[in-house]
């Protein structure tokens, strides 16, 4: 018995452990694909390690043609053992214990059909089904195919109807009264019964409620779409026969006075010393008086429906005067680790935006990371309203860019300030189809379908494209330092290398400006210097080939593009320079209006086609001067002063060299670098600075100072722009993700609003107007988001009279400028003369004969005498004049 019970033991053994296993193979359930319908396939992801074990490599072992591959269980249930959960089959590792056959039939899913690349037949019938397809089926389909049904009408039959439920959920939905319903009984004396109705005139605002005003209002619920339609005009008028029966009136005799009459001086002074003109005039005197106070006081002509109308537009509700994120702009590819430097919307383009990208590094952790960079490429990106998804055109350069702007008068053309300092042109003309005719993810309207990331197809036609650049400026004749700010002149006029002014007879922009913190401002010619060399016979060897991905446009300036004129601000009193930052011409006003398309057009046609090759340059031809011009311009520093200088150069008296002229004038205003400096689109001599914690407001040709002058804020300012329809409002971005919007009508002495746009710092702000209706406003921030706010009805629509209230604004503070200084200048006269009349008392004393010592002292004396002897005499003591004491008389001795 004894060994019978060892047995039964270690058979007892055996069974838990196998218990044991099967449990830990039942841990995980495996995933089948029963909800679409197979619940005995099971999708794998086979690693590159597991296809080399079981020879189940893809296009090697297994093909689309032959995607079948049976691996033995022995050798899957050893992978297991070996690699355990690491193993490919864990997630089936049931199906596999629990499989009845010896081996397993294995599928190779090129489509992800099933979700992986791999998955396994559970079953043996399946196995049998998939390796051996049945073609009994096919034949029965064919043989049903050639059977022709014959249809054969059979009458209804009426069945008793059986309740099923219906209605009940019919009594339960229905609505009943619950309350009781009140009665009322409405009646009349009885006297008044049959009585007369008299109806009267009566006005309906003296009534309380007798006048509701049911005003009109577009709903857009109820939109008649218009649609096409065939309609036939008649293009000759239609022909009517009228007549007239002219009115016959009686004549008459009439006269008309052509010679003034007069009284004579007796009727005069007859009539003036009557008592009935006397009584006349008292009698109205005070209601004349009244009247002339009244026309004082008020206008009396002015339209009361009119300003009514004004009032309401421009105080309207509190909700509407937020700015409303319209749209949202963020590359996930590009801008990682970048920040937005400068956004330019397209003149031309609707909903079209240009964007610069750049590292988020300081000069140190630039300086480490350089080998990095240089890998990476620095882009220009553009976006577009009807794709939020992907950039249109990608700009390429040499470094990141900081500044761009488009070509006033082509903006096709685009120029572009480097960090290297050095200038980078673009020519886009070759991809204008491109983004004028810019379509959205798709023409139809999809439903939306949730797939896994591997099955997305990437989509061919919405690649970016890339677009090199033309020229690049030379790195020896540049800017040493990053370019801050960069500007086109405008195409009315151009500049010689004096700085004088000339007509621009090509009416094209061919001149541009740029600031470095290298202390330099320099003014650019994008025309070529000397004519186009005539072409010889060279050997193919010589002629260097321009890749066809690069326009020849500015082929001639490509590093060996120069500055024109090179300014230098130096300070006074010292051998530093100013470093400016941002600079604002007089023209700068016209860059903020929308360009139009015609008028581009025409001067694209005009110029031809290839313009910038053949403009002849301003110093090989007779230019003709433009007379009064304004040379003068504002320049803000990175040490927060603004400068007011000129661009004419003069020359040096022991050199003869070529130099800048000193500033005009030079504040120190902002506690920070200024980063805007930009003129008021409604007044070409108002200047809005903007730098470190405070805003100021300039006027060309006051000398005295600011006009306005912002306290400090509790944020760093670090952007800003005045409103493209409003004079009085202008926008300041902050460090904070805050926006601070400005309304001088509102208040002066602090921002009329403040919201939040983002949680980091806004970088650049932008306005445009897209219509009469719409504006938009472009807010860039540090993390490389574009955020497209809406800017509501009260910020974007001027009042009637707004422009004139607000250069009435301006004109107060010009006066008030200017008393304060003529105050002071009072006030230091008075100081100068208290000064001099204290100077002269003090010579006067020390100028004293002893002739005049002597006489005060003696005065002195009998004046002490005198009160001596008064006070002696109400005490009642007589005093004695020979007492005198010896000291004194011997002093007056």
């Amino acid at each position: 018995m004894a060994p019978k019970a060892k047995k039964v033991k270690a058979g007892g053994k055996a069974k838990t452990a196998k218990q044991k296993l099967t449990s830990k193979y039942e841990e995980a359930a495996p995933v089948s694909m029963e909800s679409i319908g197979h619940p005995e396939i099971f999708p794998l992801v086979f690693t590159t390690k597991t296809q080399e074990i079981f020879s189940c490599r893809p296009e090697e072992d297994v093909t689309e043609e032959q995607p079948h591959k049976l691996i033995k269980k022995e050798d899957i249930i050893q992978d297991l053992k070996n690699r355990a959960g690491v193993s490919d089959f864990h997630p089936v590792k049931k199906i596999v214990m629990e499989y009845p056959g010896e081996e397993l039939l294995i599928v190779y899913d090129k489509e992800f059909k099933y979700g992986q690349n791999f998955y396994l037949v559970g079953t043996e019938e399946a196995k049998e089904n998939i390796l051996k397809p049945p073609e009994e089926q096919t034949v029965t389909e064919e043989v049903k195919e050639n059977y022709e049904e014959v249809y054969v009408y059979k009458p209804p039959v009426p069945k008793p109807w059986v309740s099923l439920g219906s209605e009940k959920e019919i009594e339960e939905e229905s609505v009943r009264e619950s309350t009781v319903r009140a009665t009322f009984k409405i009646s009349r004396e009885r006297r008044l019964f049959g009585a007369p109705i008299e109806f009267d005139d009566y006005n309906a605002s003296s009534v309380k409620d007798g006048y509701i005003e049911c005003t009109a209002y577009p709903d857009k619920n109820f939109i008649i779409k218009q649609l096409e339609k065939d309609i036939a005009l008649q293009v000759i008028p239609v022909l009517k026969d009228n007549h007239t029966q002219t009115q016959w009136k009686f004549p008459r005799n009439a006269a008309v006075q052509y010679v003034p009459r007069e009284f004579s001086e007796e009727e005069r002074e007859t009539f003036l010393e009557a008592e009935e003109l006397k009584t006349f005039l008292d009698s109205v005197s005070l209601s004349v008086e009244m009247a002339l106070q009244q026309n004082e006081i008020m206008n009396v002509f002015i339209d009361d429906w009119k300003a009514l109308a004004e009032e309401e537009t421009s105080f309207g509700d509190k909700t509407d005067s937020h700015l409303k994120e319209y749209q949202s702009f963020t590359d996930l590819h590009n801008i990682k680790e970048k920040t937005i430097t400068c956004v330019c919307w397209h003149p031309t383009i609707y909903g079209l935006i240009a964007v610069s990208i750049a590292e988020r590094l300081s000069y140190e952790e630039r300086v480490n990371a350089l080998g990095r960079l240089l890998l990476q490429p620095s882009l220009i990106l553009f976006w577009s309203f009807s794709d939020p998804i992907h950039p249109q055109l990608m700009l390429q350069s040499p470094e990141d860019i900081f500044c761009f702007r488009f070509c006033p008068s082509n903006p096709n053309i685009i120029a572009g300030g480097c960090i290297n300092g050095q200038i980078v042109l673009w020519d886009i003309s070759a991809h204008t189809d491109r983004i004028v005719n810019i379509r959205g993810a798709g023409t139809a309207i999809k439903k939306a379908v949730l797939k896994p990331i591997f099955l997305v197809e990437p989509d061919s036609n919405k690649e970016s494209l890339y677009v090199r650049h033309c020229a690049v400026s030379s790195i020896e004749h540049g800017h040493k330092k990053i370019i801050t700010d960069i500007h086109w002149l405008s195409d009315d006029y151009e500049l010689n290398r004096m700085g004088h002014v000339f007509e621009n007879r090509s009416g094209i922009s061919c001149q541009l400006a740029t600031c470095s913190i290298d202390c330099t401002i320099y003014f650019w010619d994008i025309r070529p210097t000397r004519p186009p060399p005539v072409p010889t016979d060279k050997k193919k060897e010589d002629v260097i080939e321009v890749p066809h991905d690069i326009p020849t446009t500015f082929l001639h300036l490509d590093l060996s593009w120069r500055p024109i004129i090179k300014i230098t601000l130096t300070k006074s009193g010292s051998t530093l320079d100013h470093c400016p930052v941002r600079v604002s011409f007089k023209d700068a006003h016209l860059h903020y209006k929308v360009k139009d398309t015609l008028t581009l057009q025409q001067k694209a046609q005009i110029a031809g086609e290839d313009p910038y090759h053949n403009l002849e340059y301003g110093l090989s031809k007779t230019l003709k001067p433009v007379e009064d011009f304004n040379t003068m311009f504002f320049v803000g520093t990175e040490d927060g002063e603004v400068i007011y200088t000129d661009w004419r150069m003069e020359r040096d008296h022991d050199t003869g060299r070529l130099v800048s002229k000193k500033p005009v004038n030079q504040y120190l205003v902002h506690d920070g670098s200024i980063h805007t400096v930009q003129r008021s689109p409604f007044y070409t001599d108002i200047v809005l600075t903007i730098g470190g914690w405070n805003v100021a407001i300039w006027k060309e040709g006051v000398s005295q100072g600011p006009l306005l002058q912002s306290s400090c804020s509790k944020k760093m300012y670090t952007a800003g722009h005045w409103s493209l329809t409003r004079p009085a409002v202008f926008f300041v971005g902050k460090e904070d993700g805050y926006i601070d919007i400005w309304d001088l009508l509102e208040k002066t002495h602090e921002p009329a609003q403040t919201q939040n746009i983002c949680v980091t710092a806004i970088t650049y702000i932008r306005p445009w107007m897209a219509s009469s209706k719409q504006q938009f406003a472009a807010v860039a921030d540090y993390y490389g988001t574009l955020h497209i706010l809406e800017i509501p009805w009260t910020l974007s629509h001027p009042s009637a009279n707004e422009v004139n209230t607000v250069s009435n604004y301006f004109d107060r503070e010009v006066n008030h400028l200017r008393y304060a200084e003529k105050r002071k200048e009072i006030r230091d006269k008075e100081k100068e003369e208290i000064e001099l009349e204290s100077e002269r008392k003090k010579v006067k004393v020390f100028q004293k004969t002893r002739e005049q010592i002597e006489a005060e002292l003696k005065l002195s004396y009998s004046e002490f005498l005198e009160l001596e002897k008064e006070i002696l005499g109400r005490l009642g003591m007589t005093p004695d004049s020979d007492k005198m004491s010896s000291s004194f008389r011997d002093l007056l001795d």
